[in-house]
């Protein structure tokens, strides 16, 4: 059975919540590579494991050819302190507000874009 990993991780990406905004900031490459990485069959297992590491999911289960539960259990669920969980989607958190602000500038500017192609004599 041939898998399509791009489409797998998309899946398991936004099945758990996680924004584009989010998981480019997370995996410190811009926007247009996550959506490429989607769009691709195959991926380079160091991708997937940046990518498991960033979300904190371990893609053993989905790719176990690739990868062992040994190895995202060190990166998913190490000894843990208070100090050491950060609020992915929490409402208080910085990233959560983040992300909140990019998805209304990409609307703000979608609705700019949207206004100019239908008056572009209005355009100052």
């Amino acid at each position: 059975m041939d898998k399509h990993y791009g489409h797998i991780i998309e899946k398991i990406i936004r099945r758990n919540g996680y924004s584009i905004s989010e998981l480019a900031r997370l995996t410190n490459v811009n926007r247009r590579s996550i959506y490429n990485w989607f769009n691709q069959k195959s991926l380079k297992p160091e991708i997937i494991f940046r990518i498991g590491c960033a979300l904190k999911h371990d893609f053993s289960e989905e790719f176990p050819e690739l990868f062992t539960e040994d190895e995202f259990q060190k990166v998913i669920s190490p000894e843990k302190t208070s100090s050491d969980e950060l609020p992915i989607l929490n409402e208080g958190g910085s990233t959560y507000w983040k992300d909140k602000y990019i998805k209304i500038l990409e609307e703000y500017n979608r609705l700019l874009v949207n206004q100019v192609k239908q008056d572009p004599k209005s355009n100052k």
